[in-house]
């Protein structure tokens, strides 16, 4: 029995060692131990490895097409560092800085030659010695020009991460048509004009002779000019803000959206066409917000100026300091406005609705028809609402004046209260009420369900009555 289960393992083992050899020999199968011939060449050239020509020297011309880059700082004492003539130029500063030191600044740090197109300017700075100085003097040695062009406007220009300082001109100049952007830029103590450009977004031009930002569209920028000129000016200005510390305007556009505007003198603080969700303020007889068609969502404030001036307000707010309108406007809906002198509080030429109006010694809101307003003066001899036609309307003369709470042509549904004067004036008064302390509680031509009342004077002066209180 031994024997004969020995033999069938033997024959099966013997079976499968042959099986196994057969496989091993086919997985470890040699090829041809020929060699192939000689190993090629795996060396880059220096073009492959940096396929852009290094400027290790100022001043450079650039008159080929390609790219370019600085290797170190470059000085020079006069004239422009890099002339570029060509088109289809990239030029990175690589970190680098352009720097001069000419007394009497001519040069340009990057000048653009002739008809170029197709230029790209990254990753540095442009450094002069130009610097702000007392009584709004710009003075030193230096580049007159950080980035610029001669004779013809180029086009299809791009500049980003570039910073500019200390120049007697232009920060960076392109002109704003032609396809030109400048982005996430900066320029500093420029003598005249910070950043010009087709396109400017992400950029700030600080101490500026004139004009600070120049743009057909201006987007997340921030201009300061100290001089006459605008912080920021632009067709189209989003999320920008714009400060004039000269006697210029801070912040003008075609259309402003999310925008501030401040000037410290007498010049306007936001100035646009069309204004949404903006805020502007004016240190002197300028307007904080002024719109010459449409106010949306803004708030103007001024020193002895109007604080808002639209054609037509929506829900915006002005102040006035002293003897200004707080908010002025054609037609003005949902706003306020408040002047703390001689001013109107709230002016409305045509129609006021849903407003409030206050005012120290003027007119708390005055329109030419005033439906759900409601307006107050402090003092003096004007009234707390005046208008031709007054609807569901109330006003109140405080203090010591003799002023009318509410004077109206016709005034319907209507209240005014006053302390020495009259509470409610209307040629006609339809449901109206009127009260004063010590004048007359309500006066009119011609009342239909109204009455007055006063407490030391008289309570009702109506010429025809028809079923009136006394």
């Amino acid at each position: 029995m031994k024997t004969q289960l020995t033999r069938p393992i033997a024959a099966l083992a013997l079976l499968a060692l042959s099986i196994l050899d057969s496989q091993l020999s086919s997985v470890f199968a040699q090829g041809s131990l020929a060699p192939p011939g000689a190993p090629a060449a795996s060396m880059k050239s220096l073009d492959q490895i940096e396929p852009r020509t290094p400027i290790s020297s100022a001043p450079c011309t650039i008159s080929a097409p390609g790219s370019y880059y600085l290797t170190a700082n470059l000085h020079v004492n006069g004239g422009d560092a890099i002339d570029i003539t060509a088109s289809g130029v990239t030029l990175d500063l690589n970190g680098f800085t352009l720097s001069s030191s000419e007394a009497t600044p001519a040069g340009t740090g990057i000048n653009l030659a002739g008809a170029n197109t197709d230029i790209t300017i990254l990753n540095g700075h442009i450094q002069g010695g130009v610097t702000y100085g007392i009584g709004g003097v710009y003075g030193g040695a230096g580049f007159r020009n950080g980035i610029g062009f001669s004779y013809t406007i180029p086009a299809n220009v791009r500049v980003s991460g570039v910073s500019v300082s200390g120049c007697a001109a232009y920060g960076i100049k392109l002109n704003i048509s032609n396809s030109t952007v400048v982005d996430s830029c900066t320029v500093q103590n420029i003598g005249v004009w910070g950043i010009q450009a087709g396109s400017i977004s992400h950029s700030v031009a600080e101490l500026c002779g004139d004009t600070a930002i120049f743009a057909a569209t201006a987007d997340s920028c921030y201009g300061n000019c100290t001089g006459s000129g605008w912080g920021l000016y632009s067709g189209t200005a989003n999320n920008c803000s714009g400060l004039n510390t000269g006697s210029g305007t801070g912040l003008s556009a075609n259309n402003a959206n999310n925008c501030y505007g401040q000037a410290n003198g007498n010049g306007d603080g936001l100035d646009a066409l069309t204004a949404n969700n903006c805020q502007g303020s004016s240190g002197g007889s300028g307007t904080g917000v002024r719109a010459g068609a449409t106010a949306t969502g803004c708030y103007g404030h001024s020193g002895t100026g109007a604080g808002l001036s639209a054609m037509t307000a929506n829900n915006c707010q002005g102040q006035a300091d002293s003897d200004g309108d707080g908010l002025d406007a054609t037609t003005a809906s949902n706003c306020q406005g408040h002047s703390n002198g001689h001013g109107n509080g709230l002016n409305a030429d045509q129609t006021a609705t849903g407003c409030y109006g206050y005012t120290g010694t003027g007119i708390g809101l005055s329109a030419g028809c005033a439906n759900g307003c409601s307006g107050q003066s402090d003092s003096g001899d004007n009234a707390g609402l005046s208008c031709n036609i007054a609807i569901n309307c109330y006003g109140t003369m405080n203090g010591t004046g003799s002023g009318t709470g509410l004077s109206a042509g016709a005034a319907n549904n209507c209240q005014g209260t006053s302390n020495n004067g009259t509470g409610l004036w209307a040629s006609t008064a339809s449901s109206c009420f009127g009260s004063s302390v010590n004048g007359t509680g309500l006066t009119s031509n011609y009342g239909n369900f109204s009455f007055g009342f006063s407490l030391t004077g008289t309570p009702v002066i109506i010429y025809y009555t028809q079923y009136n209180m006394p």
